[in-house]
C-alpha cells in the first residue's frame, strides 16, 4: 500500500476541482462569454467559482 503523506484525502477533491473547471471553461468558451473564462481560468476557488459560473449559465428547460 502506497503512503501519500496526512494530505491524501485532498486528492478527491483536486480531482473534482480540475472536471469542474475544465467543464466550466468549456462551457464558457463555447457561449463566447470572454470574460467568465478569463475569471475562471485565474481564480482559484476550489471549485466554488464553476459550481456557481455552471448554475447561473444553466439553460432553462421547458
Amino acid at each position: 500500500m502506497y503512503n501519500f503523506g496526512p494530505f491524501a484525502w485532498l486528492a478527491p477533491f483536486a480531482i473534482l476541482d480540475l472536471v469542474l473547471k475544465g467543464f466550466a471553461l468549456w462551457r464558457a468558451a463555447r457561449n463566447k462569454q470572454l470574460y467568465w473564462f478569463i475569471a475562471l481560468l485565474v481564480i482559484n476557488s476550489i471549485g466554488i467559482l464553476p459550481l456557481i459560473y455552471l448554475f447561473i449559465s444553466q439553460k432553462k428547460k421547458k
